[in-house]
C-alpha cells in the first residue's frame, strides 16, 4: 500500500520517462500528485447513440472499430489516423493527427468508449476524441469503472508530453492502493462546514460522481489550506504577543514640533497611520504592523518620525531596504527633513559608511568605527541594506525595525535584524510597502500584522497623464518623448519578461527566466539606441547584472548621466528619481494592473509635468479594457481589487514565488470563506493554543508554514 510521502519512482507502473515529465511540474511524491487537482472538468458521463449526434457537441459514444487505417497527409510531419465506428444507430469517423500509434491499439472488432468534439456539417466526425478499450460482456473486468471516458472527467496543468489522460493514467491506480489517510480537519470543522472527508474528497477531485461532489472537494480543500494559513498567522500573533518589548513612549510635544518644521502637511491617513504607530510602540509587547501607501504616498517620512520618536526617548532604531540606492534614498530623507536631529544617522551599505551629525554636518568614516557607534549607542538611528544583519553589527538599546519592501526580503534575512535583542526585550516591528493589496489578500496572507493603510496622495502632486499608445501612435508617441528629454528630463523603459514559446518547458528556473528577460532588454536596448533615439544616451537594467552594476546604473540614471533607462521589471523599488517624468512600458498587455500602477509611481515625483505611456501591440477588446483601467485609475487599492478579479491571486503574487496551492490561491478571492476559516481558527486556538489536542494538525500547520513564502 502507498502514503502520501512515497516516492513516485517507487510505485509499479510509473517509468523514469513519466518521472522526469511530472520533476518539470514539482511533482515527486505521490502526495505532490494526488495535490495536483484538475483546473476543469468535462462531463462526458452521458452515452449517446450515433444517430443522436449533432455538429459542435462535446459527447461521448460507445461503439466498435470497423476500420482503421493511418497515412500520411500532403504536408509534412503530419499523420492522419482516421477510424470507422459503429453501434446499432449508425457508424461515424474518427480522425487523430500525428498519433500513429493508435492504429495499433484500435484494432478492428474492439469495443470502445469515444469522447470528444463532434465536428464538421454535411458529414460530421470526431475529431482527435479521447478512447478507452472497454471490457466485453462476461469478462471478470466488465464492471470495471472507466477512467477517461463515459463519466466527469478532469482536465489538469499539463506539460510537454504529460496530457490530462497520462495524469489519470498514474493517479487512478494510485487511488486504489493508497493507505486511509488520516483527517487533520477537526471533525466539528468538517460538520459545521459540511466538508467531506480528506479520503471522500481526494477520490471526487479527480473521479467525481458528479460535478457537485468534484466542487464539494475543491470547497474542501481551499478550506483546508486557507484554515491552516489563519492557524499560522494566529499561532505567530500569540507568539509575539508572549515576547516583551521596550515601551517608547509617544512624546506628543516633540512629534508635533517635527511636524511642524516639515515642508509639507500630512494627509489624515499619514496622521491616522502615525498615531497608530506610536500606540503600538508605548506598550511593552512588539508591535508588528504593515503600512500600506500607493509609490509617493509618503510612507518614509511616517516611519522617519517613529524612528525619531524612539531616538529621542533614548532608543535606537533601524531602517533596513532592498538597495543601496533606497538606502541612501531614505538617508538624504533624514537629512532634507530633519536637519537639526543631533542624535547621528547613520547609512551602512556595502560600498560605504555616512553618519549624519545634525545640521548639515555628514562625514563618511569607517564601518569599524560606525559599527562601534552603533554599539555603544552614539548613532541612534541606523540605515542600511543587508549591513545591518551582519553579526559585526550590533545595538545597544534597538527597540523599533523598519523593513522597506518587505516582500523583497527573506523570512531569515528579517529574523535577524528582529533578532537583535537588546536586554532580553526585541523591538518592534514595521514593515513598508508600496504594492496595493487588496482587503481580502491582506487579511489573509498578512493576518499576523496588524495594518496601516496611506489612502491619499500629497496634496499639490500633478496627475500623471497615461495614455494607452497602439501601433499608430508609436511615432508621434516616440517625437513628444524626445522633445520631453531634450528639455531636460529623462525617462524608464520596461520591457516584459518574454513568455516561453509552445515548445519551451512550462516550468523555467529562475537563470533561464532570466535569460529570457535579458533577451526582451537587449532587443529593446538595441532598438531604442540604434532606431529610435540614436542621438540620446540609453543606459541598460537586467536582472543577471552584478549587485554593484545595478547600482552603478542607477547612480548614473539619478545622476543624469542617462537620458533613458532600460530595464525589466526589476526596476529597483521606490527609487525616486525626480527628474524623471516619463514612464513608457512595452508590452503592456503583459503586466498586472497592479504592477502597472507601480511602474506608473515611479514618475511623477518631482514638480514637472509626468507621463505614462502604454505600449501595446494587441488589438483585442479585453486588453483595451483592462489597459483602460489603468488609464483612468487614481487609487492602487481600487485597481489591485480590479486586477484580483481579472486574473486571480496566483498571477497577483506569482504562484511559484508563494509555495500556495492553486486551489487555495483562488479561494483567497472568496471573502466569506476568508472569514469562515478565520472565525474556525480563532475557536480552534482559544480552546487549545498549541494544538496540543490536535496533533496532527498541529503537524500540517508546521508543514505548511515550510511549504508557504510570501517573499
Amino acid at each position: 500500500m502507498l502514503d502520501l510521502r512515497t516516492p513516485l519512482a517507487e510505485v509499479n507502473g510509473i517509468g523514469q520517462g513519466f518521472i522526469s515529465k511530472l520533476k518539470r511540474l514539482n511533482i515527486s511524491t505521490v502526495g505532490d500528485l494526488l495535490s495536483h487537482f484538475p483546473t476543469r472538468y468535462e462531463d462526458f458521463s452521458q452515452i449517446y447513440k450515433i444517430a443522436d449526434l449533432i455538429p459542435n457537441q462535446e459527447a461521448t459514444i460507445q461503439g466498435r472499430v470497423e476500420e482503421i487505417e493511418g497515412r500520411r497527409a500532403w504536408r509534412r510531419n503530419l499523420y492522419i489516423v482516421e477510424c470507422l465506428i459503429t453501434d446499432d444507430t449508425g457508424s461515424i469517423k474518427a480522425v487523430w493527427f500525428n498519433q500513429p500509434y493508435i492504429k495499433n491499439v484500435l484494432q478492428p472488432g474492439r469495443l470502445a468508449n469515444f469522447s470528444g468534439k463532434v465536428t464538421g456539417r454535411d458529414e460530421i466526425h470526431l475529431s482527435n476524441p479521447t478512447y478507452e478499450l472497454i471490457r466485453e460482456q462476461g469478462t471478470r473486468d466488465e464492471r470495471r469503472e472507466t477512467t477517461h471516458t463515459g463519466r466527469i472527467v478532469g482536465v489538469y496543468p499539463e506539460t510537454r508530453g504529460l496530457t490530462s489522460k497520462g495524469i489519470r493514467y498514474l493517479v487512478k491506480p494510485i487511488l486504489e492502493n493508497l493507505k486511509r489517510v488520516p483527517e487533520p480537519l477537526p471533525e466539528e470543522i468538517l460538520k459545521d462546514q459540511n466538508l467531506p472527508d480528506v479520503n471522500r474528497a481526494l477520490k471526487q477531485i479527480h473521479f467525481p460522481d458528479e460535478l457537485e461532489n468534484a466542487m464539494k472537494a475543491r470547497k474542501r480543500f481551499a478550506f483546508e489550506d486557507l484554515f491552516l494559513l489563519q492557524l499560522y498567522n494566529l499561532k505567530q500573533k500569540i507568539a509575539l504577543a508572549r515576547q516583551e518589548a521596550p515601551p517608547v513612549g509617544a512624546d506628543i510635544p516633540f512629534v508635533k514640533d517635527l511636524l511642524k518644521h516639515l515642508p509639507f502637511t500630512l494627509t489624515l491617513s499619514q496622521k491616522k497611520s502615525l498615531w497608530e504607530i506610536l500606540k503600538d510602540m508605548s506598550r511593552n509587547q512588539p508591535m508588528n504592523r504593515l503600512l500600506q501607501g500607493d509609490v509617493g504616498s509618503g510612507k518614509t517620512v511616517i516611519a522617519a518620525i517613529a524612528a525619531l520618536n524612539a531616538a529621542h526617548g533614548g532608543f535606537q532604531a533601524a531602517l533596513m531596504a532592498p538597495t543601496e540606492i533606497l538606502a541612501r534614498q531614505h538617508y538624504q530623507t533624514f537629512l532634507r527633513f530633519f536637519p537639526g536631529f543631533e542624535g547621528g544617522v547613520a547609512l551602512v551599505t556595502a560600498s560605504q559608511a555616512l553618519v549624519f551629525y545634525g545640521h548639515g554636518l555628514t562625514a563618511e568614516t569607517k564601518k569599524k568605527q560606525v559599527q562601534e557607534d552603533i554599539k555603544n549607542g552614539k548613532i541612534k538611528i541606523a540605515i542600511g541594506t543587508h549591513s545591518l544583519i551582519q553579526k559585526s553589527v550590533n545595538f545597544r538599546s534597538l527597540a523599533l525595525v523598519v523593513i522597506d519592501e518587505q516582500h523583497r526580503f527573506g523570512v531569515n534575512q528579517r529574523a535577524s535584524l528582529t533578532d537583535k535583542k537588546t536586554q532580553g526585550a526585541i523591538p518592534h516591528f514595521l514593515s513598508m510597502s508600496a504594492t496595493p493589496i487588496p482587503r481580502t489578500l491582506s487579511l489573509t496572507i498578512f493576518g499576523d500584522l496588524d495594518l496601516s493603510i496611506i489612502t491619499e496622495m500629497p496634496k499639490n502632486r500633478k496627475t500623471i497623464v497615461t495614455k494607452s499608445v497602439d501601433v499608430k501612435e508609436r511615432t508621434n508617441t516616440y517625437q513628444f518623448i524626445r522633445e520631453e528629454i531634450k528639455r531636460g528630463r529623462q525617462a524608464f523603459v520596461v520591457c516584459p519578461r518574454i513568455e516561453p514559446n509552445e515548445k519551451t518547458e512550462t516550468t523555467l528556473s529562475r537563470f533561464e527566466w532570466q535569460k529570457l528577460e535579458l533577451k526582451s532588454v537587449k532587443e529593446e536596448y538595441d532598438k531604442l539606441s540604434k532606431k529610435i533615439f540614436p542621438d540620446l544616451k540609453i543606459l541598460m537594467l537586467h536582472g543577471k547584472m552584478k549587485a554593484a552594476e545595478k547600482e552603478k546604473i542607477m547612480r548614473d540614471f539619478l545622476e543624469k548621466r542617462g537620458d533613458v533607462l532600460v530595464t525589466t521589471s526589476v526596476v529597483e523599488v521606490g527609487v525616486d528619481v525626480p527628474n524623471a517624468t516619463i514612464m513608457f512600458i512595452e508590452g503592456a498587455d503583459r503586466f498586472g494592473l497592479a504592477q502597472l500602477y507601480q511602474f506608473r509611481g515611479r514618475v511623477g515625483r518631482g514638480e514637472n509635468q509626468s507621463y505614462c505611456f502604454l505600449f501595446t501591440d494587441s488589438s483585442s477588446q479585453s486588453t483595451k479594457q483592462r489597459l483602460k483601467s489603468i488609464v483612468e485609475a487614481k487609487n492602487g487599492f481600487e485597481l489591485a481589487e480590479k486586477d484580483l478579479k481579472l486574473r486571480g491571486p496566483g498571477e497577483f503574487f506569482g504562484q511559484a514565488q508563494t509555495g500556495m496551492p492553486d486551489v487555495a490561491m483562488q479561494a483567497i478571492q472568496n471573502p466569506e470563506m476568508v472569514k469562515e476559516t478565520r472565525d474556525a481558527a480563532v475557536t480552534i486556538i482559544k480552546s487549545d493554543p498549541n494544538l496540543k489536542k490536535h496533533q496532527l494538525l498541529g503537524e500540517r500547520v508546521a508543514e505548511f508554514q515550510r511549504q508557504i513564502h510570501w517573499e
